[in-house]
């Protein structure tokens, strides 16, 4: 884990490392003095980490086979396990943060057997759809009271915030996010330039919509939070 974390690390230019570390410093600070840190959350995370994460890709995966592409297979991505699927700067930033990402699954859209732009919505969707539903499995265990305690409704609690953003965080239309596979898919003329720009600036767009844009996604998130609590 420490080889790949210094691996993906490395990739980043030295302004990008020193930009990344400062404003994780400043997270962590406010998260220590806010208290965030409970046990209950640190679980959560953990429960992220192990289970929604590995269930994220494997949805992917799932959706790609199914639709007649076998590359997740053959690259040992079909598969539970969360050794598979890890990566840790996105770990790492589901502990500072409360969204991150896993190794994104690959497929081949020419051995699906149906249209590519298609599969394309239809595998990026996959994975943002089972985060919610792992959100609204644990909003069903505490309204039904099968969790007993206030530590497993709190754990729960947690779980189920964590998964609404990274439902609504990878709907993001920005490489390398899902969302950015479904843009590309519904618009395929979408200007060179502009295409360009985002995969190549996606990795700081990101961060920047992190640190100094997150109402983007805390608006989104708490109005699914709000419609998921009045339904269930």
């Amino acid at each position: 884990m420490i080889n790949t974390f210094r691996a993906r690390w490395n990739t980043l230019t030295r302004n990008q490392q020193l930009i990344i570390a400062a404003l994780a410093a400043l997270v962590v600070l406010g998260l220590f003095f806010s208290g965030t840190f409970t046990p209950a959350r640190l679980l959560a995370v953990a429960a992220i980490v192990l289970v929604a994460l590995p269930v994220h890709e494997f949805a992917h995966a799932a959706m790609a086979v199914r639709l007649g592409d076998n590359t997740p297979k053959w690259q040992g991505r079909y598969t539970l396990n969360p050794l598979a699927h890890l990566d840790p700067v996105g770990a790492l930033l589901i502990l500072f943060t409360g969204f991150g990402w896993a190794r994104p699954v690959q497929w081949n859209p020419r051995n699906v057997d149906t249209d590519a732009r298609t599969a394309s919505i239809l595998v990026s969707l996959a994975g943002p759809v089972s985060n919610l539903l792992l959100a609204i499995l644990a909003l069903l265990l505490i309204r039904l009271g099968l969790l007993p305690g206030s530590f497993l409704t709190s754990f729960a609690l947690f779980f189920a915030q964590i998964n609404i953003a990274l439902f609504v965080f990878n709907l993001i239309p920005v490489p390398p996010l899902d969302g950015s596979h479904v843009l590309f898919a519904l618009w395929p003329n979408i200007n060179f330039q502009v295409r360009g720009i985002l995969n190549q600036y996606g990795f700081l767009i990101l961060f920047g919509i992190i640190f100094f844009a997150g109402w983007l996604i805390r608006v989104p998130v708490e109005l699914v939070w709000r419609t998921l609590n009045f339904i269930i």
